[in-house]
């Protein structure tokens, strides 16, 4: 089975179960400023866990492309991927009917239908199952509901295993406040050998293929838990994983497209997969995993840089063409094997041929760059002094990072190589000095969980509506939406335009925005097909993220003409009922964000 095989069959079997199957979103999380990008499917539906209502009803079905760096160190074995491609369906707290049809469903439906795709449409046979569930705390019950409804399917209790937070909660431990519950995880028997009798999940030889997650309680500011009104069901399987497993392949490098991207890094320094020894298999690994993750971050035009989602590329580009230079790849490489991404996963993911220029581009920039410096920068690691511990200076790693350009990541690479440590406090503190993000920070970005769904986050929303139609005025209808941060602090807003704001403009769109705010018009939601939104001019955000029906936030009378309104756009959500509860909008910062993109930073006071 390929992965377009088996994305069909999943996306049909949900779709005879009831669910809307919807279009997956950006890598660039907008209802989430907690992550830097969508790092699971559950990501673009924050306001629909949290109450909104969806368009397209209470269940879904789609798949969703994601980045994880995590477990980046675990990169190049069998299974871990930085990017990879989630399948996921979701019933959005609606009620059980009573006669077992047409509505939502929570943990014994959810489960029946795991298994009888699992069993039915992939033909996975029984004996090669084992399931994992909550084993309870002082927080929430053992979840002896979802272990009930895997015996009554065939599940043995010697295949269920009940496991701490850590291992079987989400947001993984339970640690951030918001909607979250116990999960239960599927895991297939991947090995030639007959499957033990007694399910251990330490043993490798289980891979986890799909989790069901039953958002049952809300986590307080205090710690303390509640049941939510709203229970929701978020599931999750990783095609990689599944495809590879479904073919008895050993590793999700085994299939395609990965398989193509490995054996064309192996060209390049004439070898084969065949003829590799262990550390240059899983050098070509990772060079083909950060590469297909780099192209799909630049395909939402991330350009690299030294900060939050540009520092995630940079790092990877740059860990990258380390690897090829440790494997002897001489020439400039990093475009030849994103010209193998885009050929291998442009025809469903067009926005890679639609950005191929920009992609090819930034790889060769940056390339160049960090090729210039490498030699130098290896040179200087090795004449580093390492104290008593075997430990780097934070001093010098920083050196490292702000004169040679290597992340910090790299220099750890090179540390561990030697059994040597990197003093990543003091790097930390020494980055903080010179105004970048500390990689400690950067690292919480990564840990997931719900977005503020508060009144100020409403408020917050509304505003940045108001912006995008005023810097539209101001500047002209090239100003498109390119990212958005939007927290109950402030708004970060990047938009296409090529030159500086001036602080006329900048006073002229701050004008404008208070203006509507103090005319207090209301902010009505409608619900209409796509195509009716594009009729009556509603602005779209990003490109292919939107269903079949969508919401369409109206500042002002939605009857009136496109011309006759402030601002109409298709959006999740939330939003005040009215400009005049946002107070007076305040512009802080206006700044370049990447080549033909500037970013403002806003508040309201």
């Amino acid at each position: 089975m390929t992965a377009k095989e088996l994305k069909q069959k999943y996306l049909e079997f949900f779709e005879r179960h009831g669910h809307q199957i919807i279009p997956g979103a950006s890598l660039i999380p907008e209802n989430d400023p907690t992550v830097l990008f969508t790092t699971a499917g559950m990501h673009p539906l924050v306001p629909y866990l949290l109450g909104e209502k969806h368009p397209a009803g209470t269940r879904l079905a789609d798949v969703q492309k994601c980045i994880r760096t995590g477990d980046i160190d675990s990169v190049g074995d069998d299974w871990h991927l930085t990017f990879f491609e989630m399948l996921g369906n979701w019933s959005l707290g609606d009620p059980k009917d009573p006669k077992g049809i047409g509505a939502g469903y929570f943990k014994k439906e959810a489960i029946e239908m795991s298994f009888e795709f699992l069993t039915k449409e992939l033909n996975i046979p029984l004996e090669k199952l084992a399931v994992s569930c909550f084993a309870g705390d002082d927080d929430a019950p053992k979840d002896e509901e979802s272990a009930s409804a895997w015996r009554s399917l065939g599940i043995s209790d010697k295949r269920i295993a009940f496991l701490s937070k850590e291992d079987n909660w989400w947001p993984a431990g339970g640690k951030m406040p918001g909607p979250q519950g116990p999960d239960t995880e599927m895991f297939y028997w991947n090995s030639d050998e007959s499957a033990p009798e007694d399910f251990d999940p330490q043993d490798k030889r289980w891979v986890e293929i799909w989790n069901d997650v039953f958002m049952q309680y809300n986590k307080a500011a205090d710690g303390s838990y509640q049941p939510l009104v709203q229970q929701n069901v978020d599931t999750g399987m990783g095609l990689e994983r599944t495809v590879a497993i479904l073919n008895g392949k050993k590793s999700v490098y085994e299939i395609e497209p990965l398989l193509t991207v490995c054996s064309q890094v192996t060209a390049l320094f004439e070898s084969t997969l065949e003829e590799l020894e262990a550390e240059q298999t899983k050098a070509v690994r990772i060079i083909a995993d950060h590469l297909r993750a780099a192209v799909f971050i630049l395909a939402e035009s991330v350009a690299p840089s030294n900060v939050e989602r540009g520092y995630v590329l940079r790092r990877l580009i740059r860990r990258a063409i380390r690897y090829g230079k440790q494997l002897g790849i001489k020439d400039a490489f990093t475009a030849k094997v994103a010209e193998v991404v885009i050929a291998q996963m442009g025809g469903f993911y067009k926005e890679l041929r639609e950005q191929r220029d920009f992609i090819i581009d930034e790889l060769n920039n940056e390339e160049e760059k960090f090729s210039a410096t490498l030699e130098n920068g290896l040179k200087k690691f090795e004449k580093l002094k390492i104290d008593e511990q075997k430990k780097i200076s934070g001093q010098d790693a920083f050196i490292l990072f702000s004169t040679y350009g290597f992340p910090l990541e790299i220099t750890k690479d090179l540390a561990t190589e030697r059994g040597w440590q990197v003093d990543e406090e003091n790097f930390n503190l020494e980055f903080a000095k010179h105004q970048d993000i500390s990689r400690k920070g950067a690292e919480q970005k990564f840990k997931g969980g719900l977005a503020d769904n508060s009144e100020v986050t409403a408020k917050m929303h509304t505003a940045t509506h108001l912006m995008l139609a005023a810097l539209r005025r101001v500047l002209g209808d090239h100003v498109y939406q390119k990212g958005a941060n939007i927290t109950s602090e402030r708004i970060r807003f990047d938009f296409s335009h090529g030159e500086k704001m001036t602080a006329e403009q900048i006073k002229q769109v701050e004008d404008l925005v208070n203006e509507q705010i103090n005319k207090k018009i209301p902010v009505v939601c409608e619900e209409m097909t796509l195509e009716e939104a594009k009729e009556r001019g509603a602005m779209g955000v990003f490109k292919n993220k939107y269903g079949e029906r969508v919401k369409v936030y109206t500042v002002g009378d939605p009857s009136a003409g496109s011309g006759q309104v402030f601002s109409k756009e298709i959006c999740g959500g939330p939003h005040a009922a009215n400009t005049g509860d946002l107070g007076h909008f305040k512009i802080q910062k206006e700044e370049s964000s990447s080549a033909g993109v500037r970013r403002i930073k806003a508040v309201l006071e």
